[in-house]
């Protein structure tokens, strides 16, 4: 019997796989295509934006420089300051000018590796996780389709490809379409479609009709990006296509045609692809011993890239809660903070793609807000709340306390010694930061040695805290004064009673 089975290796499941991994658990993930490689997944069909948080996220387990290196961006060291992004996104389809950015405004926001994110592609970043993966002694078996599912309290039984898998606990991480999320009866509940978009690599006899970039037009939108024959659209239908049919060269062309107002050609269509603009989320992310996570727990439209990076948010909050849970030393309750903790992130980002939604519509009413919408995005104010929104730089946890870093992703500060933040977190502890001058946090920390690495000296850069205590997923769960007492609530709440054991080698 595995500790963990995922259903699914694409970015969620793999990062999934490496957190437990890397926490000792014994980890079998599973993969109904046979093979990992894919056009869908490399340049550029496969372009992604990586947030900041999530870039983080795998600085924090040193794989930053393989993620750079596996898409293609040079290792740029951190500013002096807090960096301006050199791109700052879109609300749908209106483009966003960094140089309005009040960088200052952003939440804690200090020099660091991922100050902007990073452009990468599917492709580079399953490389990297699969890699890792495989060093952490995650097994992957692939061409193996999930067809049932049994659980009762002490376990859950998967049949794949003919096999019957035993384990512990199981992770939906298979997509929206999932297997998992059916077979084991979660509600999945939200708003239907009002458009069909569609992405198509395609050679196109006369590209000089279509402008460059995103083009909001009375009947819909297209995007014809700086890839050559790579465009995509949208027409509100109401989701009227039938995508289980693929879409042909003459209705490509003909919805090209209407959203454009042009008379554009497309002479042959390489790949294509819909989707559509379907809003739903299951109402809790764990039922008995199986859970999702990424586009298996929530769909949306692509409106704002928020699903990749929604997805790896999950997998690090969920990984370390569960490995918890798996060792048995989880307190009470952890692992239900998962569904507190995410459903409320992931119903915030459906609404961010349906607000795009409801400007982005073809009639007179929509096409008036949108042009109130670009009078405030082109404000500084404006700017800075929509990056906050886009990127997840504005995420904070509900998790009780007074001060303002508690709930939210931890700055990469640094201690006098040069040492990083990210670099005392690759083992997949968490971190008690005694910022205090007589270090008297030093005995309580150590008491939780085994999951909780205690560090001291003082920061380069203000935290407005004197202690501060991060856990594996990056994520303040404590900031305050050097006060002993107060400071070993938190360890107690996050990490269980102090015991020894669950030493990594």
């Amino acid at each position: 019997m595995h500790d963990v089975v995922i259903v699914g290796a694409g970015p969620v499941g793999l990062f999934l796989a490496c957190e437990l991994g890397l926490a000792g658990c014994s980890v079998l993930v599973l993969e109904r295509e046979p093979e990992p490689g894919s056009p869908w997944k490399a340049d550029p069909l496969g372009m992604r934006g990586l947030s900041a948080a999530s870039v983080e996220a795998f600085h924090r387990r040193g794989m930053s420089q393989p993620l750079l290196k596996a898409s293609g961006v040079d290792d740029r060291p951190g500013a002096e300051g807090p960096a301006r992004p050199r791109g700052a996104g879109h609300f749908a389809g209106m483009m966003l000018d960094p140089a309005k950015m009040d960088v200052t405004a952003l939440p804690f926001r200090v020099p660091g590796l991922a100050a902007e994110g990073v452009m990468t592609s599917l492709e580079a970043v399953e490389t990297v996780l699969s890699e890792r993966a495989s060093t952490l002694g995650v097994e992957v078996r692939r061409g193996v389709a999930v067809s049932a599912i049994a659980q009762d309290e002490d376990g859950v039984v998967v049949l794949a490809g003919g096999h019957e898998y035993a384990a512990r606990w199981v992770v939906g991480c298979d997509g929206g379409r999932s297997t998992v999320r059916g077979l084991a009866g979660f509600a999945f509940v939200g708003t239907e479609p009002q458009f069909t978009g569609y992405v198509v690599l395609a050679t196109v006899a006369d590209p000089g009709k279509l402008r460059p970039g995103f083009n909001l037009t009375p009947t819909g939108m297209y995007l014809r990006t700086p890839a050559d024959g790579y465009v995509g659209m949208l027409e509100f239908d109401d989701g009227a296509f039938d995508r289980s049919r693929q879409p042909t060269r003459d209705h490509l062309q003909a919805v090209l045609r209407r959203v454009s107002g042009t008379d554009v050609t497309l002479t042959d269509v390489h790949l294509a692809s819909s989707f559509t603009d379907r809003a739903k989320q299951v109402t809790t992310y764990r039922r008995g011993r199986v859970l999702l996570a990424g586009d298996a727990a929530h769909i949306h439209s692509p409106l704002g890239a928020q699903g990749l990076n929604l997805g790896i948010g999950d997998a690090m909050n969920l990984g370390w809660k569960l490995a918890a849970t798996v060792h048995g030393h989880a307190p009470n309750g952890l692992l239900d903070t998962y569904t507190a903790e995410r459903r409320p992130i992931g119903a915030r980002a459906l609404d961010w793609t349906r607000a795009q939604t409801a400007v982005m519509r073809p009639d007179a009413h929509a096409q008036a807000i949108q042009g109130v919408v670009r009078d405030l995005i082109g404000t500084r104010d404006g700017t800075t709340y929509v990056f906050e929104r886009a990127s997840g730089s504005s995420i904070r946890y509900d998790l009780g306390g007074d001060h303002p870093l508690t709930g939210r992703n931890a700055p990469d500060v640094r201690l006098g010694d040069g040492t990083r933040l990210a670099d005392l977190m690759r083992d997949g502890r968490g971190v008690a930061l005694d910022l205090s001058i007589d270090r008297r946090l030093r005995d309580p920390a150590t008491r939780w040695e085994s999951r909780i690495r205690y560090a001291a000296g003082a920061a380069r850069d203000g935290l407005g805290a004197a202690a501060v205590l991060v856990r594996p997923d990056g994520v303040v769960a404590w900031a305050g004064g050097p006060d002993r007492e107060v400071f070993e609530r938190a360890p107690s709440r996050w990490f269980g009673r102090p015991m020894s054991g669950w030493r990594r080698a």
